[in-house]
């Protein structure tokens, strides 16, 4: 694992995205000096430059830089032809930005794109079945040296169709573990990460050499929340808060966000206020009751607003105002309602909250009063995501599906106490931008 800007990435990935950011660059520069106008080499580079972001955005939007996604075949091919279809819809931006006879190449680009993007994710996948992208760790644990590497693994990641760490070595606490620890044998090993129970638990002066020689020595849960990206509720300290990124940011970090929403906010209604206007058409043709739905909900510090959204269930579906869970297939959602909420269309809305200041474009998911109260008392640290204004979009969100009981609850809030942990404006972008594919592929829709 690696730390860009404090949130843990899979190196990788970034292995991957930095070597097709190259590919693209020196691909789309070629075509340009062979075959492009007659323009300066700075307007080359500079083009070239931009179409490499399009590029890398485009891919991240259609999920392929997901390692389930290179699992199948069909599924990545399914994917290469989403980003290829999102690339010629962009096509008319870039060729206004872009040199005159771009046009004529947009089949050349189109084809290296694809080309690109299945040659390093198949090279990928051959180099990760042979061992050569493993990530080779030693595990130390009671009762890991009676157990299989295979078994130590599952213990220290549950994520299944994971094959990029190897347990090299497990080994119980003790006097025995010395010699397997013996930094210069962990070297010679190709091992860079010994992953503890219990850190504590080896001894001082191994963990400096360790250090010295270049091998992290981690434990169990900080290893879990860097390859999984969620904390362990039940691991938490009492104080960790005080030592969390959104809580210790400071007051030009929070302009930074507060700009990001308001540029956003104001781009996403000037983008989407044709489908709005169709949106509130269908709704009023569609079911007796108003277009938008007003509801409380509970903010940051625990201040309650009024959240707003298309509506997307019958007027009555909440008989004496109790909440109720939303579910799959819920009978009390209208025609017109069951397609904006599996687009996504319903919850546009709530950028009037964010315009408000009552929200944020990222953050935790918004919750009712009557829920809130009930989760506080059955799951701890429950209230710390509330140092944050709720958001549109969000860590859970992208992560995890939607959620309609406790433990789902609880899930999410792993996910959302890490985005606290961890929050900062790399990570919103790349909140947002799996927000695009989540509403592509419909992801957790309900």
């Amino acid at each position: 694992m690696t730390t860009l800007f404090g949130h843990s990435v899979r190196w990788e990935l970034v292995f991957l995205c930095a070597i097709e950011a190259i590919t693209y660059f020196c691909a789309i520069t070629l075509l340009l000096l062979i075959w492009g106008p007659a323009v300066s080499g700075e307007k080359i580079l500079s083009f070239a430059a931009l179409l490499t972001l399009s590029c890398a955005f485009i891919s991240g939007a259609s999920g392929l830089y997901q390692p389930e996604v290179w699992a199948r075949m069909q599924r990545l091919v399914l994917r290469t032809a989403v980003a290829g279809t999102l690339l010629l819809l962009a096509w008319p931006v870039l060729r206004a930005i872009g040199p005159d006879s771009l046009d004529t190449h947009r089949l050349q680009v189109l084809l290296g794109f694809a080309t690109i993007i299945l040659g390093t994710r198949l090279a990928f996948i051959a180099a990760t079945r042979s061992g050569l992208l493993r990530h080779r760790i030693v595990a130390v644990a009671a009762g890991a040296g009676s157990l299989l590497p295979a078994q130590v693994a599952r213990r220290f990641e549950p994520a299944e169709g994971d094959a990029v760490f190897q347990v090299v070595a497990a080994v119980d606490p003790g006097p025995g573990m010395s010699g397997v620890l013996e930094p210069t044998r962990l070297r010679a090993q190709g091992v860079r990460t010994v992953v503890a129970e219990d850190p504590g638990a080896i001894p001082p002066d191994l963990r400096a050499r360790c250090a010295e020689a270049g091998v992290e020595v981690i434990s169990e849960g900080a290893f879990r929340e860097q390859r999984l990206a969620r904390v362990d509720i039940d691991a938490l300290p009492a104080g960790w808060l005080g030592t969390a990124r959104a809580v210790q940011a400071g007051r030009v970090e929070a302009a930074l966000h507060r700009l990001l929403d308001l540029t956003a906010g104001i781009g996403l209604v000037l983008l989407t206020l044709p489908l709005m206007l169709i949106t509130a058409l269908a709704i009023k043709l569609d079911s007796r009751g108003p277009v938008f739905y007003r509801q409380e909900r509970v903010g940051r510090d625990g201040r309650t607003f009024m959240l707003v959204k298309f509506r997307s269930m019958r007027t009555d579906a909440e008989i004496g105002g109790r909440p109720v869970w939303a579910s799959r297939h819920d009978p009390r959602v209208t025609r017109v309602g069951r397609i904006i909420r599996r687009a996504r269309i319903d919850e546009i809305p709530q950028v009037f909250n964010v315009l408000m200041g009552d929200m944020a474009f990222v953050g935790p998911r918004p919750e009712r009063p009557g829920f809130v109260e009930d989760l506080r008392r059955q799951i701890p640290h429950y209230d710390d995501r509330a140092v944050v204004k709720p958001g549109i979009t969000g860590w859970a969100q992208v992560n995890y599906p939607y959620g309609a009981s406790v433990e789902d609850a609880r899930m999410k809030l792993a996910y959302d106490l890490y985005y606290v942990k961890r929050r900062s404006l790399f990570l919103d972008l790349l909140i947002l931008v799996a927000t695009v594919r989540v509403v592509l592929f419909q992801e957790g829709s309900r």
